[in-house]
């Protein structure tokens, strides 16, 4: 049994290390530590990814897919910060009370979501060209129809009837364009309710290239690949 004088003289880091507050800290540390490098959880804001993620939907996101030359790539569904162009700078003017419920779902994954942070999926890479449509209504990229089961509820398009040649034009179409570098191309997955990349450019032949939105490199949060919550959808992407 230890004397209280035996306790006093132990070294000053061993009673800060045995401290209640101090295994708080380091938990805190570690924590904050593992959402800022490996891995962080994000809720699902609203209905443009339809039907692979639902509102309400909290999802992993791997912040360790793309480093060194890892790249995202066509198919990936990714979070990235958005920047002005996506229309964000009123949520800038939040009140503390939502800015802090943000900070927490930022973290936590419960509540809401970063107020420039959008999860999309990639389309298009740096460097590629991408147009809509093909003859049958497909996204084309590198000259290439994708082939895009998860869509869900596209633009009406009906060839010689409602397409990228007819008076109106398809909500589908826009003119083609090459992804710039260190930009990605990103639609949601339900197509006609999504404010992706190119919701500026559709169905206006002509448009002007300023018209496209991208995530860019220094954005990139990390790549979904794990639905967590709720627990009857747990799966990955």
């Amino acid at each position: 049994m230890f004397s209280e004088s035996a306790s006093a003289e132990r070294p000053l880091w061993r009673r800060v290390a045995g401290s209640t507050w101090f295994h708080l800290f380091a938990a805190f540390v570690l924590v904050g530590a593992f959402l800022s490098f490996v891995a962080k959880p994000y809720a699902i804001p609203s209905g443009s990814m339809e039907e692979t993620l639902l509102v309400g939907d909290r999802v992993l996101v791997n912040r360790l897919a793309f480093v060194g030359a890892a790249a995202p790539t066509t198919g990936d569904v990714i979070v990235f910060d958005a920047d002005e162009s996506w229309g964000m700078n009123a949520q800038r003017n939040e009140g503390s009370l939502k800015k802090f419920a943000r900070w927490v779902g930022e973290v936590s994954g419960f509540g809401p979501s970063g107020p420039h942070t959008l999860i999309k999926r990639v389309i298009g890479t740096p460097g590629q060209t991408v147009t809509c449509c093909s003859p049958e209504g497909d996204v084309v990229v590198d000259g290439a129809p994708l082939n895009e089961p998860y869509i869900f509820e596209n633009f009406p398009f009906e060839p010689g009837t409602l397409d990228c040649s007819s008076q109106p034009v398809s909500g589908r179409c826009f003119d083609e364009v090459t992804v710039p570098e260190g930009s990605y191309l990103m639609l949601g997955d339900h197509r006609s309710r999504s404010s992706d990349s190119a919701a500026l450019c559709r169905a206006r032949p002509g448009a002007a290239e300023s018209c496209w939105r991208w995530a860019h490199d220094d954005g990139v949060v990390g790549r979904a690949s794990v639905i967590l919550w709720p627990v009857s959808r747990w799966s990955g992407l």
